[in-house]
């Protein structure tokens, strides 16, 4: 049997507001990561909640996402965006993905347009009947190409921010499979951008669907003429 883990935890701005100690120490069943954590956070203070998806982390004082793993005696700090920070995020995902809560993260006053790419599970394809998808991810590595991803969007497009989220699991007919949301000062690099991005995700980052027919069923790559 593993030994629990525990983790001392930090609150900062509003998210401090929504829980009555801070610091505060927690203790995890191994193995534990920044995901397990905050659930489990967010069972014991409700308020958490209301934030969804825009909270950041951070694992001894470095930026952190949630499959980072957490190690006795680490230092977990949660907080929402800094003020005049980054607002990029590169998520996946097994709950359902609103696409609205999604596009809203990367809204920022100086922006005048955000482009919103809501990719979800069709019913036809190549003239087959499917039934449901099945999406599987090498989790760490689609992460990181995520991030690279998105940091070379900024260097080839005028944009603010860009945020991707990634379903994985499986998918019924009509849910979303991944959203991609780029906000810009002007529209014309939102649009390029985002359509670059989801070409470059198809492309590079390790994700793998499975298409269920009434008939079989078959592993796709991420490529363009699947998704």
């Amino acid at each position: 049997m593993n030994n629990p883990v525990k983790v001392r935890v930090l609150f900062f701005g509003a998210a401090r507001d929504a829980v009555d100690a801070n610091p505060l120490e927690i203790s995890l069943d191994a193995p534990a990561t920044v995901s397990t954590a905050f659930r489990k956070l967010s069972q014991k203070y409700s308020q958490l909640e209301r934030f969804g998806r825009s909270l950041l982390f951070a694992v001894n004082q470095e930026y952190a996402t949630p499959e980072t793993p957490l190690k006795e005696n680490d230092e977990l700090a949660v907080f929402p965006p800094v003020s005049g920070g980054s607002h990029d995020f590169f998520e996946l995902t097994t709950e359902t993905i609103d696409v609205g809560q999604v596009a809203r993260r990367v809204v920022l006053p100086e922006c005048g347009a955000t482009v919103t790419l809501d990719g979800y599970a069709r019913e036809w394809t190549n003239g087959k009947h499917t039934l449901y998808l099945v999406y599987e991810a090498y989790d760490s590595m689609a992460l990181t190409e995520m991030q690279r991803l998105g940091a070379e969007a900024h260097k080839q497009f005028k944009i603010a921010h860009i945020g991707i989220v990634h379903r994985t699991g499986r998918l019924e007919i009509g849910e979303t499979s991944v959203v991609i949301a780029v906000s810009a000062p002007h529209r014309q690099a939102a649009f390029q951008a985002c359509e670059w991005a989801i070409k470059e995700l198809k492309r590079t980052v390790p994700i793998w669907k499975k298409e269920v027919f009434e008939d079989g069923e078959e592993w796709v790559g991420n490529t363009d003429q699947h998704g």
